[in-house]
Protein backbone atom coordinates (compact mmCIF):
# COMPACT_ATOMS: atom_id res chain seq x y z
CA UNK A 1 0.00 0.00 0.00
CA UNK A 2 3.10 2.60 0.81
CA UNK A 3 4.33 1.49 -2.42
CA UNK A 4 1.36 2.50 -4.28
CA UNK A 5 0.75 6.05 -2.60
CA UNK A 6 4.75 6.80 -2.94
CA UNK A 7 3.82 5.90 -6.79
CA UNK A 8 0.45 8.28 -7.14
CA UNK A 9 2.19 11.32 -5.19
CA UNK A 10 4.86 10.65 -7.50
CA UNK A 11 2.80 10.77 -10.62
CA UNK A 12 0.70 14.04 -8.89
CA UNK A 13 3.99 15.87 -8.19
CA UNK A 14 5.04 15.59 -12.02
CA UNK A 15 0.98 16.06 -13.16
CA UNK A 16 1.29 19.09 -11.35
CA UNK A 17 4.49 20.61 -12.42
CA UNK A 18 3.51 20.70 -15.71
CA UNK A 19 0.83 22.88 -15.45
CA UNK A 20 -0.57 26.41 -16.49
CA UNK A 21 2.41 29.04 -14.74
CA UNK A 22 5.48 27.77 -15.94
CA UNK A 23 8.30 30.17 -13.58
CA UNK A 24 11.21 30.98 -15.34
CA UNK A 25 14.28 32.50 -13.59
CA UNK A 26 17.09 34.48 -15.89
CA UNK A 27 17.00 33.57 -19.55
CA UNK A 28 15.67 30.60 -19.24
CA UNK A 29 11.62 32.75 -20.02
CA UNK A 30 13.28 33.43 -23.39
CA UNK A 31 13.98 29.95 -24.15
CA UNK A 32 10.61 28.88 -23.02
CA UNK A 33 8.79 31.51 -25.16
CA UNK A 34 11.09 30.53 -28.35
CA UNK A 35 9.80 26.79 -27.76
CA UNK A 36 6.28 28.05 -27.28
CA UNK A 37 6.24 30.42 -30.29
CA UNK A 38 7.90 27.81 -32.70
CA UNK A 39 4.54 25.55 -32.05
CA UNK A 40 2.53 28.11 -32.51
CA UNK A 41 0.08 29.10 -35.40
CA UNK A 42 -2.89 31.00 -37.02
CA UNK A 43 -5.40 31.62 -34.63
CA UNK A 44 -3.43 31.40 -31.81
CA UNK A 45 -3.02 34.04 -29.29
CA UNK A 46 -0.13 35.82 -26.91
CA UNK A 47 -0.17 37.67 -24.10
CA UNK A 48 2.75 39.73 -23.59
CA UNK A 49 1.13 40.76 -19.56
CA UNK A 50 1.36 43.20 -16.60
CA UNK A 51 2.23 41.13 -13.36
CA UNK A 52 -1.81 40.96 -12.36
CA UNK A 53 -2.83 39.38 -15.72
CA UNK A 54 -5.53 36.95 -14.41
CA UNK A 55 -4.28 33.56 -14.08
CA UNK A 56 -6.36 31.07 -16.31
CA UNK A 57 -6.80 27.48 -15.58
CA UNK A 58 -8.17 26.45 -19.13
CA UNK A 59 -6.52 23.35 -21.30
CA UNK A 60 -4.13 25.32 -23.97
CA UNK A 61 -3.00 28.05 -21.78
CA UNK A 62 0.43 28.13 -20.91
CA UNK A 63 2.21 30.63 -18.64
CA UNK A 64 5.77 32.30 -18.76
CA UNK A 65 6.70 34.29 -16.06
CA UNK A 66 9.51 36.62 -17.37
CA UNK A 67 11.24 38.95 -14.95
CA UNK A 68 11.40 41.67 -16.95
CA UNK A 69 9.16 44.53 -18.19
CA UNK A 70 6.51 44.49 -20.80
CA UNK A 71 8.55 46.31 -23.66
CA UNK A 72 11.51 43.94 -23.23
CA UNK A 73 9.15 41.00 -23.36
CA UNK A 74 7.31 42.56 -26.03
CA UNK A 75 10.58 43.11 -28.22
CA UNK A 76 12.27 38.91 -27.71
CA UNK A 77 8.13 37.74 -28.41
CA UNK A 78 8.11 39.97 -31.75
CA UNK A 79 11.68 38.69 -32.65
CA UNK A 80 10.47 35.32 -32.06
CA UNK A 81 7.83 35.64 -34.17
CA UNK A 82 9.64 37.55 -37.05
CA UNK A 83 12.19 33.99 -37.15
CA UNK A 84 9.73 31.44 -37.37
CA UNK A 85 8.00 33.36 -41.03
CA UNK A 86 4.97 30.95 -40.73
CA UNK A 87 3.23 33.90 -38.42
CA UNK A 88 3.01 37.20 -38.05
CA UNK A 89 1.06 39.00 -35.18
CA UNK A 90 -1.94 41.51 -35.55
CA UNK A 91 -1.13 43.64 -32.52
CA UNK A 92 -3.82 45.11 -29.98
CA UNK A 93 -3.52 47.23 -27.14
CA UNK A 94 -6.20 48.12 -24.28
CA UNK A 95 -8.16 51.55 -25.16
CA UNK A 96 -7.60 52.27 -21.63
CA UNK A 97 -3.76 52.48 -21.91
CA UNK A 98 -3.97 56.05 -23.86
CA UNK A 99 -5.98 57.04 -21.20
CA UNK A 100 -4.21 56.27 -17.64
CA UNK A 101 -3.04 59.30 -16.30
CA UNK A 102 0.60 59.49 -15.06
CA UNK A 103 -0.38 61.40 -11.82
CA UNK A 104 -2.61 57.97 -11.40
CA UNK A 105 0.10 55.52 -12.87
CA UNK A 106 3.13 57.00 -11.81
CA UNK A 107 5.82 55.73 -14.97
CA UNK A 108 2.99 55.23 -17.44
CA UNK A 109 3.77 57.74 -19.49
CA UNK A 110 7.03 56.04 -20.05
CA UNK A 111 5.76 52.86 -20.14
CA UNK A 112 3.60 54.09 -23.82
CA UNK A 113 6.78 55.07 -25.25
CA UNK A 114 8.95 52.28 -24.16
CA UNK A 115 6.13 49.87 -26.18
CA UNK A 116 5.56 52.01 -28.80
CA UNK A 117 9.33 51.35 -29.36
CA UNK A 118 9.25 47.30 -28.85
CA UNK A 119 6.75 47.00 -31.39
CA UNK A 120 9.23 48.85 -34.11
CA UNK A 121 6.29 50.84 -36.04
CA UNK A 122 4.00 47.82 -36.22
CA UNK A 123 0.25 48.83 -36.61
CA UNK A 124 -1.92 48.74 -33.55
CA UNK A 125 -5.75 47.96 -32.89
CA UNK A 126 -7.19 49.80 -29.97
CA UNK A 127 -9.89 47.76 -28.38
CA UNK A 128 -11.57 48.12 -24.90
CA UNK A 129 -9.57 45.98 -22.17
CA UNK A 130 -12.52 44.02 -21.58
CA UNK A 131 -13.51 42.96 -25.09
CA UNK A 132 -9.84 42.08 -25.36
CA UNK A 133 -10.20 39.90 -22.51
CA UNK A 134 -13.73 38.68 -24.20
CA UNK A 135 -11.98 37.62 -27.57
CA UNK A 136 -8.82 35.82 -25.62
CA UNK A 137 -11.56 33.62 -24.13
CA UNK A 138 -13.35 32.96 -27.39
CA UNK A 139 -10.34 31.95 -29.31
CA UNK A 140 -8.99 29.59 -25.94
CA UNK A 141 -12.01 27.38 -26.54
CA UNK A 142 -10.49 25.64 -29.52
CA UNK A 143 -6.84 27.23 -30.12
CA UNK A 144 -3.80 27.57 -27.37
CA UNK A 145 -2.76 30.92 -25.78
CA UNK A 146 0.54 31.70 -24.22
CA UNK A 147 1.02 34.37 -21.54
CA UNK A 148 4.26 36.02 -20.83
CA UNK A 149 3.61 37.60 -17.59
CA UNK A 150 6.13 40.06 -16.52
CA UNK A 151 6.77 42.13 -13.42
CA UNK A 152 5.23 45.43 -15.04
CA UNK A 153 2.87 46.41 -12.15
CA UNK A 154 0.76 49.80 -14.75
CA UNK A 155 -2.90 49.37 -16.11
CA UNK A 156 -3.70 48.46 -18.80
CA UNK A 157 -0.50 47.99 -20.23
CA UNK A 158 -0.75 44.30 -21.51
CA UNK A 159 0.05 43.54 -25.00
CA UNK A 160 -2.62 41.11 -27.08
CA UNK A 161 -1.00 39.48 -30.10
CA UNK A 162 -3.14 37.30 -32.77
CA UNK A 163 -1.10 35.23 -34.87
CA UNK A 164 -2.26 35.22 -38.37
CA UNK A 165 -0.38 33.36 -41.39
CA UNK A 166 3.14 35.08 -42.33
CA UNK A 167 2.58 33.91 -45.88
CA UNK A 168 -0.95 34.84 -46.78
CA UNK A 169 -2.67 38.24 -46.10
CA UNK A 170 -6.31 39.30 -46.27
CA UNK A 171 -5.80 40.79 -49.99
CA UNK A 172 -4.66 37.17 -50.56
CA UNK A 173 -7.75 35.92 -49.37
CA UNK A 174 -10.07 38.06 -50.52
CA UNK A 175 -9.23 37.33 -54.28
CA UNK A 176 -9.07 33.82 -53.77
CA UNK A 177 -12.71 33.86 -52.49
CA UNK A 178 -13.52 36.21 -55.41
CA UNK A 179 -12.22 33.83 -58.02
CA UNK A 180 -13.66 30.60 -56.24
CA UNK A 181 -16.75 32.46 -56.36
CA UNK A 182 -16.65 33.22 -59.92
CA UNK A 183 -15.76 30.00 -60.84
CA UNK A 184 -19.00 28.97 -59.06
CA UNK A 185 -20.99 31.78 -60.72
CA UNK A 186 -19.80 30.43 -64.32
CA UNK A 187 -20.37 26.30 -63.16
CA UNK A 188 -24.18 27.54 -62.06
CA UNK A 189 -24.61 29.37 -65.52
CA UNK A 190 -23.12 26.08 -67.77
CA UNK A 191 -24.90 24.13 -65.32
CA UNK A 192 -28.75 25.86 -65.81
CA UNK A 193 -31.13 24.09 -68.84
CA UNK A 194 -31.70 25.98 -71.80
Amino acid sequence: MSFTRTILAACTAVVVSGCALEPQAGNDWKSAVGTQVAQLGYRNWIVVSEASFPAHSRTGVRQVSAPVEIPEALDYVLRSIEQTEHVKPRVYVPRELRSVENDYAPGIDDLRKKIATSLHSRETTELDHEALLTLLEDANRSFNVLVVRTTTALPYSSVFLELQPGYWDGDSEAHLREKIQRERDRANRLARPL
